[in-house]
């Protein structure tokens, strides 16, 4: 697999190289749905989202990666994720089996370049409450990150 540039990949060293590459493909495919998205946005259940996508209507994506059989095992918390987004995802790169996935939620088979989705995810509308707040979350971690490129020395400030 190819090598991407670090400039263009938010790492915090928690993500396998295979997740890297599978977020940026179905990151791609997120754009060409017009959804704009955001990685690892802490939630307010305290867990973190490996993608939230935004659509102009206000709909709202969470897409989980996973990696590899052992990364989807481990994780037993991912039905937490349905109260913090209106359809959630899983995206996996070619080497996860599809059988093993859950058919409660969407699939996304994704590579480095970009991505499909195999199944659609049920709609499960969220709380306008928890609505806002995921708005919220996603404004401000989308407006920090931005500022953080034009201004790195933001961060020893405070930001």
């Amino acid at each position: 697999m190819p090598r991407l540039l670090k400039s263009f990949v938010p790492q915090d060293g928690r993500q396998s190289e295979t997740a890297l590459f599978v977020a940026r493909g179905t990151r791609r495919l997120l754009r060409r749905l017009d959804f704009s998205s955001v990685t690892e946005l802490p939630l307010l259940s305290g867990r973190r989202a490996d993608i939230v996508a935004l659509a102009a209507d206000g709909t709202i994506l969470i897409v989980e990666i996973k990696s590899s059989v052992t990364d989807f095992r481990a994780d037993t918390k991912w039905q937490n994720y349905r109260a913090h987004c209106d359809r959630l995802f899983f995206a996996i790169p070619e080497s996860v089996p599809i059988d093993i996935m859950p058919e409660e939620a969407g699939l996304i088979l994704a590579d480095a370049y970009g991505a499909e989705i195999l199944r659609d995810a049920p709609e499960h509308r969220m709380a306008p409450a928890t609505r806002r707040a995921m708005l919220m979350r996603f404004a401000q971690a989308a407006a920090h990150r931005l500022h953080r490129l034009s201004d790195p020395e933001v961060v020893s400030l405070g930001g």
